[in-house]
C-alpha cells in the first residue's frame, strides 16, 4: 500500500511540477524537464551516521523522492547503475564569498596618512563605515562561473556567502553552486549576520586597534538597542535599522587566532549571543577556554608548510611556538574532537582549493575520525544555518545535492565523478571510463617497439613506455572516452617528441601518430599481461601521527603543566615586610591557599608543606610596575582625542615572553596601560604575570583605573601637515577636551540618575547608553582612577585646576618628571607620582627632568612608585629603585617600597598586594642577597603561593626548549627530503610597545621566541 501511495504521490508531483511555470519571459520555445533520475546499486552515505549498502537514490525535479535498497522505479525515470560505487552528500562551506563583488582595499602607505575622522558614505547611515549592517548579500549576488567550478571540483554544492568587509558585515545568503541563475541558486537571502574585527575597507581612522574594535562593536549594540527603544524618534539611522534587523539571525564572527576567538565570546555573552567563530586554526592551544565558550567553530585548512631551515641562520629567526604549531595544526580538528567541540570546515583560506583533500586527509591522519570530518562538511554547517531541511544530507524531500565518488570519500584514491547540484549533473571525471590497466607490447609500423605499462587504479591510471628492454619513458597521457593522446620523447639526448593519437581496439589500443621528423605512423598495443588487483589488506589499524606536547603559554618558555599553588614553609630568611616589623632577619614565613598564612621567628612547617631554605637569601613581596605595556596587542587607539570607553583587558596577550622574563626579575604584577596618543585614553588592566594562565587569570579586575596624557604626543601637532585635522592642535585645546568630556560626562550622569531614580518609567526617554561617558561618569564617582602621563610643570598645573573645578581626582601623575616643582600641591591633593629613576634629556620635554626627582617628592610626602615604561628595564626595577638611595638618600626600605607597597596603594589594591602579612596575596620573590643590589638575582618568583619562575628550573627549561627545537628542525628538514612543500623562513622582530606607539604608523607588533 505504501508503495503504491508513494508511486501516486510521484505521480501527482510529476503532473505539477511539468506545468509550473517561471516569472521570466524566455526567448524561444519551452523546454521543461524534470530530471527523473535513479541511481542504482550504490553504497549511499545518507549522513555520518547512516550508510545504505546496494542502495537506490531516486530524485526528481532537483529534489530527492526516495532513497532506500527497496525503491520502485516508476516508468520514464533514467535509471543509472552505479555498479557500487558511492554517493555523498554534496559539500557545504560557510565562510565564502563566491558571487560577492570584490572587496578592494585602497592604496595606503605606511607611516602617517591624512586623518579620515568622519563617514564618507553617502547616505542616512552610521558614523563609522566599519559598521554595514545594512549590507545585504542576497541583493548583490550573482553567480561566479570561475570560482563555481573550483568549489564544485573539489565537492562543495551550497555554501554561505557575504561580504567580507568590517566589523559589522551584513547579513549573508545562502546559496547554491549550480551555473544557472542567482534566481535558482539562492536558497536563503537572509540566513546569517557577520561580524569581524577588522574594519576592512573602511578609511576612517576609527578604530585603528583591537580594543578600539571591541568598543566599536558593543557601542553599537548598545545604540542598537537604544534605537529601537526610542531613539530613532531623535534620529534616523539606516545602520542600526539594519542591525536590529540582522541581530537575531544566526551570528558569524570572523577571528584570526585563540585570543581574538575569546575576545569575540566576550562580546557575545556580553549580548546574549552565541557566536559561531571562525577561528585561526590555533585552538587547541587554549583549548579549555575555547571548550567554555560553548561555540562551534569554523576551522581553516590552511596548515602551514614546513619551513626551510635548511640555512642554521634562517632557522634561527623562527621561534618555538612557529616550529610547534607547524607539526600540531593538522592535529587541532582532532583534538577539538575529543573535547566534543563542534565545528565546521572551509576552504576559504586555501590559496589553492586542489590542496582541499590533501588537507583533510591530513587532519584524518592525526586523529580526525571520518565521521567527525563528513559532520564537519555537511551536516554541522547545514545546522549553523539552519538549511538542514534543504542540504547537507540525503534524505526524502531535501535537494538533490550530492556526489558520486569512486570510493570512501576521505581515501587518497578516491575520485569525484560528478557533483549534483539540485538535480543538475556536473561531470568532474568520466563516470566509465575503460580500465587500461595491464603490460602491452607496441609497435610502431608494426615494427616491435617495447611495451607499455599501465598501473595505480583505474581512475588514475600511471603510464610507462619501455623501449630497449630496460628504458622507462613517463609520457603525457590524455584520456577522453574512449580516445586517447601520448606523447613521449624517445631519447634524452636527442629532441624529438613522437605523437600518438589512438582508440580502444579490443583487447589492445592502436592508432595513428607522427615521428619527430614528421613522418606518418600507425600503432598498436596489445594487452599481453592484464593488471593483478590486490585486495587491500585493512588489519592494520592506521597509526595517528604524534605532535609534541602543548606548552601554556604556546611559547618556547611555555609549561607542560601550569604551575599550581603550593604549601610553602620558607625558613630562616631575611624578611621585608613593608608593615611596621620592617625588615625582619632570620625569620619564617607560612603560604598556604595562595595567601600568606604567618609571619615570624620559630614557626614550624605544617603537614606536607614544601620547605625552603632562606639562609642568606631575602624575600620580599612581588615587584609591581606601576607603568608597563607589555602582554598587549596593541598600545594606542590614538585615532580620537578622548578613547575612555576602550579597555586594556580586551588586548591582553598571555603569551608575550616579556612576562616570563620580568617573572625572571622578580615583577609579579603589572598595571598595562593605554598609551598616550590621547588626551584621554583608555582603561588600564592590573594583571599578574601568571605565566601560562588564561587573560581572565591574570586579571585583576577590581583595579579600575584609566590613562589620561598631557604633551606633546596629545596633540600630535608634531606629525607633520597632513595629520593636523584633529582637536587638540594646542596644549590650550588639550584643557577644553577636558572641560568639555566631564561637563558632558556630569550631565550623562545625572540623566541616569534620574532616569533610575524615577518611580514610573512610562513615558519617558530611555537614555542612551555611552561607553565613553560611562568611563569618565564613573571618575567623577571615584570609582575609577586617573593615571597622568605628564611632563611639564604649567601641563601639571593645568590638569589640576581642570580637577579642582570639576571636582574630580587625579590619582597619579605618571612620568612626572617636572615633579619636584609642585610636589607640595600634588601632596595637598593626595597625588601620587609614579616616576622613572634617572631618564632624562631623550625628549625636550624633559629637559628639566633631575635624578632626584623621587626623592624630592618622597621628602615632600607624596606617595611614590618607580615605573619601567620599558620591557626591558622592567627585568631590573630593582636595581632602578636603589637609585633613589643614591640620589638623594632614600632609605632602603622606603626604596624598596617604591617598587612593592606604593604602586599597590596607588592602584588601590594594598588590601591584598605589596607586603608581607598574614592574609595577603603570595606574591613572593626569594632573592639570592640583598634585592637593591646589583648581583641580586630570583631564586623563584611566586604569584599566589604558585611558583612561575625557578632559576634551577629555568636552566633545565633552556635546555629542553633547545632540543625541541632541534627535534623540529630535523623533522622538517626530512618533510623537505621527501619533496614536501616548505615556506621561506619569516623575518620577525620582536617587539616592545612604548607609549606612544600606534600599530601601522611605529610599527607591527611580532612576538617574542
Amino acid at each position: 500500500m505504501m508503495k503504491k501511495l508513494s508511486t501516486l504521490v510521484f505521480g501527482l508531483t510529476l503532473t505539477s511540477l511539468c506545468h509550473a511555470q517561471e516569472t521570466f519571459p524566455r526567448n524561444g520555445t519551452y523546454d521543461e524537464r524534470t530530471g527523473r533520475y535513479a541511481f542504482t546499486n550504490a553504497n549511499i552515505v545518507v549522513d555520518s551516521k547512516t550508510t545504505i549498502s546496494n542502495g537506490t537514490l531516486l530524485i526528481e525535479n532537483g529534489i530527492i523522492r526516495e532513497v532506500s535498497k527497496q525503491v520502485k522505479i516508476p516508468a520514464g525515470v533514467v535509471v543509472v547503475d552505479l555498479k557500487g560505487k558511492y554517493i555523498y552528500p554534496s559539500l557545504i562551506d560557510l565562510d565564502s564569498d563566491y558571487g560577492m563583488p570584490e572587496v578592494k582595499n585602497e592604496a595606503r602607505g605606511r607611516g602617517r596618512q591624512t586623518p579620515q575622522l568622519e563617514s564618507n558614505k553617502k547616505g542616512a547611515f552610521g558614523w563609522n563605515q566599519a559598521v554595514q549592517p545594512e549590507n545585504d548579500a542576497s541583493q548583490v549576488f550573482s553567480p561566479d562561473s570561475k570560482k563555481g567550478s573550483d568549489l564544485r571540483k573539489i565537492g562543495f554544492g551550497t555554501v554561505l556567502t557575504y561580504s567580507h568587509d568590517g566589523i559589522v558585515r551584513g547579513s549573508g545568503a545562502v546559496v547554491t553552486l549550480t551555473d544557472e541563475s542567482a534566481n535558482k541558486a539562492l536558497l536563503n537571502g537572509k540566513a546569517s549576520a557577520h561580524f569581524s574585527f577588522s574594519k576592512g575597507t573602511s578609511g576612517q581612522n576609527y578604530p585603528s586597534s583591537g580594543m578600539g574594535a571591541v568598543a566599536l562593536l558593543r557601542q553599537n549594540y548598545y545604540d542598537a538597542d537604544w534605537y529601537a527603544k526610542g531613539g530613532k524618534a531623535k534620529e534616523t539611522n539606516l545602520s542600526l535599522e539594519a542591525f536590529n534587523q540582522i541581530k537575531t539571525l544566526p551570528s558569524f564572527f570572523e577571528t584570526s587566532d585563540k585570543y581574538s576567538l575569546l575576545r569575540a565570546d566576550k562580546i557575545g555573552d556580553e549580548f546574549g549571543t552565541q557566536y559561531v567563530i571562525k577561528g585561526g586554526g590555533d585552538e587547541y592551544q587554549r583549548l579549555e577556554e575555547v571548550k567554555a565558550s560553548k561555540a562551534t567553530l569554523i576551522l581553516p585548512l590552511d596548515f602551514p608548510a614546513a619551513y626551510d631551515v635548511t640555512d642554521p641562520w634562517d632557522a634561527d629567526a623562527i621561534s618555538v611556538a612557529q616550529l610547534k604549531h607547524w607539526e600540531m595544526a593538522p592535529a587541532n580538528a582532532s583534538v577539538l574532537t575529543k573535547s566534543g567541540i563542534s565545528f565546521a570546515f572551509t576552504a576559504a583560506d586555501l590559496k589553492n582549493k586542489a590542496d582541499f583533500w590533501s588537507k583533510i586527509r591530513s587532519a584524518i591522519e592525526y586523529g580526525l575520525p571520518k565521521e567527525k570530518a563528513l559532520e564537519a562538511l555537511t551536516t554541522t554547517p547545514a545546522r549553523l544555518i539552519k538549511a538542514d531541511g534543504q542540504v547537507g544530507s540525503l534524505k526524502v524531500g531535501m535537494l538533490a545535492n550530492f556526489l558520486i565518488t569512486s570510493d570512501d570519500l576521505f581515501s587518497k584514491d578516491n575520485v569525484i565523478y560528478e557533483n549534483w547540484i539540485q538535480g543538475k549533473k556536473f561531470i568532474l571525471a568520466p563516470i566509465d571510463a575503460p580500465d587500461l590497466r595491464g603490460t602491452y607490447s607496441f609497435s610502431i609500423n608494426k615494427a616491435a617497439t617495447g611495451k607499455i605499462e599501465i598501473s595505480g587504479s583505474a581512475e588514475k591510471p600511471d603510464y610507462k613506455v619501455i623501449v630497449k628492454d630496460t628504458v622507462k619513458i613517463t609520457p603525457k597521457v590524455m584520456l577522453t572516452n574512449d580516445l586517447l593522446t601520448l606523447t613521449y620523447q624517445p631519447e634524452k639526448k636527442t629532441p624529438g617528441t613522437v605523437r600518438l593519437t589512438g582508440w580502444i581496439a579490443g583487447k589492445g589500443l592502436a592508432g595513428e601518430g607522427m615521428l619527430p621528423d614528421g613522418t606518418p605512423l600507425t600503432w598498436n598495443a596489445t594487452l599481453t599481461e592484464p593488471y593483478k588487483i590486490v585486495a587491500k589488506k585493512d588489519t592494520a589499524v592506521a597509526k595517528i601521527k604524534e605532535t609534541g606536547p602543548v606548552l601554556y603559554p604556546f611559547v618556547g618558555f611555555g609549561n607542560e603543566q601550569l604551575p599550581k599553588s603550593e604549601t610553602v614553609f620558607v625558613k630562616n630568611a631575611t624578611v621585608w615586610t613593608n608593615e611596621k616589623d620592617g625588615i625582619l632577619q632570620n625569620a619564617d614565613v607560612i603560604i598556604q591557599n595562595g595567601k600568606i598564612s604567618k609571619v615570624g621567628k620559630g614557626l614550624s612547617a605544617p603537614s606536607g608543606a614544601r620547605t625552603v631554605d632562606g639562609t642568606g637569601k631575602h624575600l620580599t613581596n612581588g615587584i609591581i610596575d606601576e607603568h608597563s605595556h607589555i602582554a598587549l596587542f596593541a598600545i594606542n587607539e590614538g585615532s580620537q582625542t578622548s578613547s575612555a570607553e576602550v579597555r586594556m583587558s580586551d588586548v591582553i596577550n598571555p603569551d608575550d615572553v616579556n612576562i616570563y622574563r620580568q617573572l625572571a626579575g622578580g615583577v609579579t604584577t603589572s598595571h598595562l596601560l593605554h598609551g598616550s596618543a590621547n588626551a584621554i585614553g583608555g582603561q588600564s588592566a592590573l594583571v599578574k604575570l601568571k605565566w601560562g594562565a588564561t587573560q581572565s587569570e591574570m586579571l585583576i579586575p577590581e583595579a579600575k583605573t584609566i590613562k589620561f596624557a598631557l604633551g606633546e604626543n596629545v596633540k600630535q601637532s608634531n606629525w607633520g601637515d597632513i595629520a593636523r585635522v584633529r582637536f587638540p592642535q594646542t596644549r590650550m585645546g588639550v584643557e577644553q577636551v577636558y572641560f568639555d568630556h566631564f561637563i558632558r560626562a556630569k550631565e550623562y550622569a545625572k540623566g541616569w540618575k534620574d532616569y533610575n531614580g524615577a518611580s514610573k518609567k512610562a513615558g519617558l526617554e530611555v537614555p542612551r547608553r555611552d561607553l565613553e561617558l560611562e568611563a569618565l561618569a564613573e571618575i567623577l564617582d571615584n570609582q575609577r582612577f586617573i593615571t597622568c602621563h605628564s611632563y611639564v610643570q604649567s601641563e601639571i598645573n593645568m590638569l589640576m585646576h581642570v580637577a579642582d573645578s570639576l571636582h574630580f581626582k587625579i590619582n597619579t601623575f605618571t612620568h612626572i618628571l617636572e615633579g619636584y616643582k609642585m610636589a607640595d600641591k600634588m601632596k595637598t591633593r593626595n597625588i601620587g607620582g609614579s616616576t622613572f629613576a634617572d631618564w632624562w634629556a631623550y625628549k625636550m620635554e624633559v629637559k628639566e627632568a633631575i635624578p632626584y626627582n623621587a626623592a624630592l617628592m618622597y621628602h615632600e610626602g607624596v606617595t611614590v612608585a618607580i615605573n619601567s615604561d620599558d620591557a626591558e628595564m622592567a627585568r631590573r626595577l630593582n636595581q632602578e629603585v636603589a637609585k633613589t638611595v643614591v640620589f638623594g638618600g632614600v632609605p632602603e626600605e622606603e626604596a624598596w617600597k617604591m617598587v612593592t607597597l606604593n604602586p599597590a596603594k596607588l592602584l588601590h589594591v594594598d588590601n591584598r598586594l605589596g607586603s608581607i602579612k598574614a592574609g595577603k596575596d603570595a606574591d613572593l620573590v626569594l632573592w639570592s642577597t640583598h634585592p637593591l643590589s646589583i648581583y641580586a638575582r630570583p631564586e623563584f618568583t611566586m604569584i599566589e603561593g604558585a611558583v612561575y619562575f625557578d632559576r634551577k628550573e629555568d636552566v633545565a627549561k633552556q635546555t629542553k626548549v633547545a632540543a625541541e627545537r632541534e627535534r623540529l628542525i630535523q623533522k622538517m628538514l626530512s618533510d623537505k627530503a621527501d619533496g614536501k612543500p616548505t615556506q621561506k623562513a619569516p623575518m620577525t622582530m620582536p617587539r616592545m610597545w612604548h607609549c606612544e606607539d600606534v600599530i601601522g604608523i611605529h610599527a607591527e607588533h611580532e612576538e617574542g621566541k
